[in-house]
């Protein structure tokens, strides 16, 4: 855990208590992290952005760390100690509460120091730690480990149905919003200072969305044309989709499937805001629904279910409320839907199999079964994004339908 110190008055109490209030509900009420913040700042309005900023980063740091503090601190659930803990070895100023007492600084940091257990050390719970290390290898493992543990970028992608990437930077920094270009990502713009920017106007008039860079190179990996026929199969809230839209220049058909109802109006919603008209949700309310789509895909996308091991920098509390059982399951969920939705592509179309996950057995090991299985299909090229190159890690296979 790198330190970091800040200048700063000590917090009053009410935020201490909202933060304590917060990591009750995580951990013992076993809800997620990112809804529970945002359900915490709508709660207290009157908060300033300063304040906003404050409950947020520190919140997430103590989920992010929880193990190395709880560690430290000698409690499971002490939260108010857990939180002392994280003052003292961020070197941030301690407050003058009661509960922070017998918090003796010098024996932390001297703790802190000493520990040699990197499980304990990035704070990973030990079954995680190990089968991430047995898949990726001890050195790679390691280095994302760490690089897990570091704070989600936020990258914009630019809505190009609606305007241009120089455009809205344009506009963005009209309104003192800095961005900047990545290198290899077309339409994405990363966010220099953090803040919501979902309040603000040209969100809310579809210029662009929130969407993770690597996110954002799985819809360009599928390589679509306009006028194509798209299979979104397992759309979500249709993050991929309205991107593919974009890249399809509008012509064309996606239809965007998913199998719970609420996400696919969620999609109507952001596909109306960015313009998206060649966009059909559709439900999936069974295996008639796939049957009825056999052979019709131009392109396919599968971004599959998965232990979502990429994405914990975004997810930091999914270290503690994953489990091996659970990513057992979801693999032979990936397996069923790649086995039973392929039959979808065209004779010479294309899919693509993608998840966020970081571990082989989710990844290549899953397209290597299906093609041992389904001789009619081919790899064309796969592509691991690990969290270390700076966004989020993805998985994403380009698998071909033979003629």
């Amino acid at each position: 855990m790198s330190k970091r110190i800040i200048k700063q008055a000590k917090p009053h109490r009410i935020l201490l208590q909202t933060i304590v209030d917060a990591l009750v509900i995580i951990f013992k009420e076993n809800k997620y992290a990112d809804k529970v913040i945002e359900k915490t700042l709508k709660e207290h309005p009157k908060f300033g952005g300063r304040d906003r900023r404050f409950i947020a980063e520190t919140t997430y740091g103590i989920v992010r760390h929880y193990r190395l503090l709880a560690h430290l601190a000698e409690t499971e659930d002490g939260f108010w100690e857990i939180l002392g803990t994280y003052f003292i070895i961020q070197y941030l100023p301690m407050p003058d509460e009661r509960e922070f007492k017998r918090l003796v600084e010098k024996e932390i940091l001297d703790k802190f120091k000493s520990i040699k257990d990197e499980k304990i050390l990035q704070a990973y719970p030990d079954w995680l730690w190990e089968i991430c290390e047995l898949e990726l290898g001890k050195e790679v493992w390691e280095k994302e480990a760490k690089a897990l543990n570091n704070q989600a970028s936020v990258v914009l992608r630019v809505n190009t149905l609606k305007t241009k990437k120089e455009i809205l930077t344009k506009h963005l920094a009209e309104q003192e919003i800095e961005v900047e270009n990545i290198e290899g990502f077309n339409d994405a713009l990363l966010l220099l200072k953090r803040q919501n920017v979902f309040q603000n106007q040209l969100f809310k008039l579809g210029l662009f969305e929130l969407q993770d860079a690597g996110s954002q190179y799985i819809s360009e990996f599928l390589n679509v044309e306009p006028g194509m026929r798209v299979i979104d199969a397992c759309a979500g809230g249709g993050g991929k989709t309205l991107h593919i839209s974009a890249l399809m220049q509008n012509k064309g058909r996606i239809i965007s499937m998913d199998v719970t109802q609420w996400k696919l109006d969620e999609l109507k919603k952001r596909a109306r805001r960015a313009t998206a008209s060649n966009v059909e949700p559709r439900l999936i309310e069974g295996t008639k629904t796939i049957k009825r789509l056999e052979n019709t895909a131009d392109r396919l996308l599968l971004d599959v279910p998965c232990s979502g091991t990429g994405v914990i920098k975004r997810n930091p509390d999914a270290k503690w409320k994953l489990n091996l059982d659970f990513i057992e399951r979801t693999k032979a969920i990936q397996q069923k839907i790649l086995s039973d939705y392929s039959i979808m592509t065209k004779k010479g179309g294309q899919l693509v199999y993608s998840t966020c996950s970081i571990l082989p057995s989710e990844n290549r090991k899953q397209v290597d079964y299906f093609l041992a299985n389904n001789s009619d299909f081919e790899l064309i090229k796969d592509k691991t994004i690990l969290p270390s190159e700076g966004f989020d890690g993805f998985y994403m296979a380009l698998i071909k339908r033979k003629n």
